[in-house]
């Protein structure tokens, strides 16, 4: 998340949380219902930010672990529960103090979550199902980094050693959805995607002039999560790594990088 990003949440937080208790002759500010400030969390999470649980810091502050994409950060709620800060709280060494237990609390419901979103995405297989590993790409259909990606990895993919699940978006050029669409609406969708990289410098797959409603809600899902994830662009990569933790990798890796992402040959 940008800093810019990262203002406007706090300041939309901070108005939002402002108005707590307001709207109704109860009395009862919305803080009551479980979590302390939970006004202001609500805004937070209204704006894309998923809180996951308190933390446990020095201080005297309300600590919460939230995440934006696959970022953990941290939140900390004032005294008067109207107000809060994401950042690194700091001790008198000038060393950050929450790090260790915001991984604790943040980063495998992060892992976890966004795996699930990438397993439930509208995807493109390439390679053996029963690969070892699996690497998903955000791949564009026009972009020519996917398709060096693409030609960088038939070693491993030919010898059985990965599966890459591309996840179609269409973000580059007017007719990008249409030909993700052609892709994804074909009889054999790894044919299809094949037969587009294999053509890529003449122009590739032609799109589909009319693209279903089902298949523009898949691209449009995609496209979220492209974003949601931390990518501004394609390709974009996610796997795992061999504890488990995801590895994320933005552009198509190149020499020695490819083995670190696809593992040795």
């Amino acid at each position: 998340m940008g800093m810019i990003e990262l203002k406007k949440l706090l300041l939309a937080a901070a108005f939002a949380a402002s108005l707590a208790g307001c709207n109704d002759d109860s009395g009862t500010a919305s803080a009551d219902a479980g979590r302390e400030g939970e006004a202001v969390l609500q805004a937070l999470e209204e704006r894309g930010l998923a809180v996951h649980g308190p933390l446990d810091v020095p201080g005297g502050l309300s600590a919460f672990a939230a995440s934006s994409g696959t970022q953990p950060v941290a939140i900390y709620v004032m005294p008067d529960s109207n107000y809060a800060l994401i950042g690194a709280l700091i001790d008198a060494r000038g060393s950050s103090v929450a790090d260790a237990e915001l991984n604790r609390v943040a980063s495998e419901p992060i892992e976890r979550e966004a795996w699930a979103a990438l397993e439930a995405a509208a995807w493109v297989q390439d390679g053996n199902p029963n690969a070892e590993r699996v690497v998903y790409v955000f791949t564009d259909a026009n972009c020519p980094y996917c398709n060096q990606l693409w030609r960088s990895a038939r070693p491993w993919v030919e010898a059985g050693k990965i599966q890459l699940r591309h996840i179609m978006v269409g973000v580059i050029r007017a007719d990008s959805a249409g030909k993700a669409a052609a892709i994804l609406e074909a009889s054999d969708q790894q044919a299809a995607l094949t037969q587009n990289e294999l053509n890529h410098a003449s122009g590739g797959i032609a799109p589909l002039a009319t693209i279903s409603a089902d298949t523009n809600a898949k691209l449009n899902s995609n496209v979220e999560l492209m974003r949601r994830l931390g990518f501004s662009g394609t390709p974009g990569l996610v796997s795992r790594g061999s504890d488990g933790s995801l590895n994320v990798q933005a552009g198509a890796p190149r020499g020695t990088a490819l083995e670190t992402v696809f593992g040795p040959l």
